[in-house]
């Protein structure tokens, strides 16, 4: 008697739920016609505050998880003494900030450690050559290959444990300047930068000219102020006080602010004398100064998932280099033609931005005119899927995910789709391209239509985002309306009325029928025998 394969189980699919808008606005404009005194003073007080964060980060760093509210104050009363306590208020919080930051970052190395790890042992225990299967991986190729990653696992315990140490002990590594823009310094030759131009950038990245607002107080900051006639006063700290141009130890610059985007929003701000934090830094391959100013929004309570669904939705699947969207009714039928946004993600990183901005924008310009309200999404995460070991010699696929933007992708189509008012639904993204491609891209099909896997998974995206199955409805069984042949693929569920009976007809002649007599043509009319119309044939 041979055994019956094991079904496969699974996995739970969450429910989809509207995502959360944006919690920060942020806002820029540069700084123009500045005169060399105000470059000076801008890259004195920089330099200076920044020496201070440098020594404010070591100190924390060393405290590590014997940290407490006294070492705060003894830091910041250190601070204050050589800037003022709002400088220091500032410069201690960016700090916290930042040791936290690499705390989490520490975590998830540790994790990504741990998941390859694993992945090792359990190939390296298979025998030689064993294939493997979609949920695991089989064993290595060949003798040489085993040993390599023999080898690599010694390796990856080594960095765990110490991984693991410094976590223990409260340790993190930072480095104030990027520890990227560090290591170009031991390849110049392949950065193609000189030694002058990796110095100026690495001391500007080090500088510390930001300033968190308050609240209550005028114009809503206190130590970077932007007046509502663009004026730009800073308050400078005490070794530098002798600068000063203006009363109460402050500088004013020449330059002019005038902030085009969410201008509005931000002179309200300033008006009202809420808290807006503002940060100034110069980018050196263009010899600019820009000033940024940012502030929190308070919490926005969502819409509901119904309301949300009201006006049916457009499932987008986000693949490497477009996105695929189609556009639904509330039902879950597909509606007109799909959609497709292309995007180029090579190059640096301003420019893949820009690219994932302008497909965003086009998204929603679809959107609305397509009359909907709301977007479902894939809420992806490859943070463990990443990995060397898991994808092997895949490397190509590898780089394919590693470069998929992710997370700055959820976070730009979010806060866009809420000025634009628009709302995302984020769905589990388990079985979407496959069940989109069994169940929707063939029967949508025409001569003048092709549907690719990514088109039936937008589908797909789209009726979990409207709380419908994926499955589509299949056609009536054959022969008759029983069941004879098999069950639907969906059936009715339990406690709706009329689930057993009879299934109603389907065709337009049966409708037509229907519609003239008002009742159900149960039977059809008893037709002459065969007899009878042989004679008539004969006679004619």
């Amino acid at each position: 008697m041979t055994e019956q394969p094991k079904k496969r189980q699974l996995r739970t699919i969450d429910a989809p739920f509207v995502a959360l808008g944006p919690s920060g606005v942020a806002i820029r404009d540069r700084l123009k016609h500045l005169t060399p005194q105000d470059e000076k003073v801008l890259r004195l007080v920089g330099e200076h505050l920044g020496h201070l964060a440098s020594l404010d980060l070591a100190a924390r760093c060393a405290d590590g998880n014997d940290h407490d509210a006294q070492r705060w104050a003894a830091r910041k009363h250190g601070l204050t003494a050589a800037s003022s306590s709002r400088w220091a208020g500032s410069i201690t919080k960016a700090t916290h900030d930042q040791w936290a930051l690499s705390r989490r970052c520490q975590l998830a190395h540790i994790q990504s450690l741990e998941a390859g790890i694993r992945t090792l042992k359990h190939r390296l225990s298979l025998p030689i050559g064993e294939r493997g299967t979609k949920r695991a991986a089989g064993g290595y190729r060949s003798k040489g290959e085993w040993f390599d990653k023999s080898r690599r696992l010694q390796v990856l315990e080594h960095r765990l444990d110490a991984a693991r140490a410094d976590r223990e002990a409260g340790r993190v590594h930072v480095v104030r300047g990027g520890r990227r823009l560090l290591n170009n310094r031991h390849n110049l030759e392949k950065t193609q930068i000189t030694e002058a131009e990796w110095r100026q950038r690495w001391e500007a990245e080090r500088w510390f000219l930001a300033a968190d607002g308050e609240s209550g107080k005028r114009l809503g900051n206190e130590t970077i102020r932007v007046t509502p006639d663009g004026e730009v006063p800073i308050k400078l700290p005490t070794p530098l006080a002798h600068l000063a141009n203006s009363k109460h130890g402050r500088y004013i610059l020449m330059s002019r602010v005038s902030f085009q985007h969410r201008g509005e929003e931000w002179a309200d701000r300033i008006e009202d004398n809420r808290a807006v934090a503002y940060r100034i830094h110069l980018d050196v391959s263009r010899g600019r100064w820009y000033l940024s100013a940012s502030w929190q929004r308070p919490v926005v309570q969502t819409i509901p998932l119904a309301t949300a669904r009201a006006n049916g939705m457009v499932g987008v699947d986000t693949n490497a280099d477009h996105f695929a969207a189609y556009r639904l009714d509330t039902h879950g039928n597909p509606v007109g033609e799909p959609h497709r946004f292309y995007y180029d993600l090579s190059g640096s990183a301003d420019h893949r931005d820009a690219q994932i901005r302008h497909a965003i924008t086009q998204v929603l310009h679809w959107t609305k005119s397509a009359g909907a309200k709301a977007i479902g999404l894939e809420d992806l995460d490859f943070a463990a899927e990443k990995t060397r070991e898991k994808h092997g010699r895949r490397k190509r696929f590898r780089q394919l995910v590693s470069g998929m933007p992710t997370g700055r992708l959820k976070a730009r189509l979010v806060s866009m789709a809420a000025e634009a008012g628009l709302v995302i639904v984020a769905v589990d993204p388990a079985y979407t391209s496959q069940w989109g491609g069994q169940h929707w891209q063939k029967p949508l099909v025409t001569p003048r239509r092709t549907m690719s896997r990514h088109d039936a998974a937008g589908i797909a995206i789209g009726r979990r985002a409207l709380g419908h199955p994926i499955r589509r409805r299949t056609a009536p069984p054959p022969h008759d309306q029983s069941d004879r042949v098999g069950h639907r693929t969906v059936q009715a569920e339990r406690g709706v009325r009329g689930r057993e009976e009879t299934r109603r007809p389907v065709t337009e002649h049966a409708h037509d029928a229907r519609a003239r007599t008002g009742k159900h043509q149960g039977t059809r009319a008893t037709s002459a025998s065969k007899t009878v119309r042989d004679a008539r044939s004969a006679r004619q």
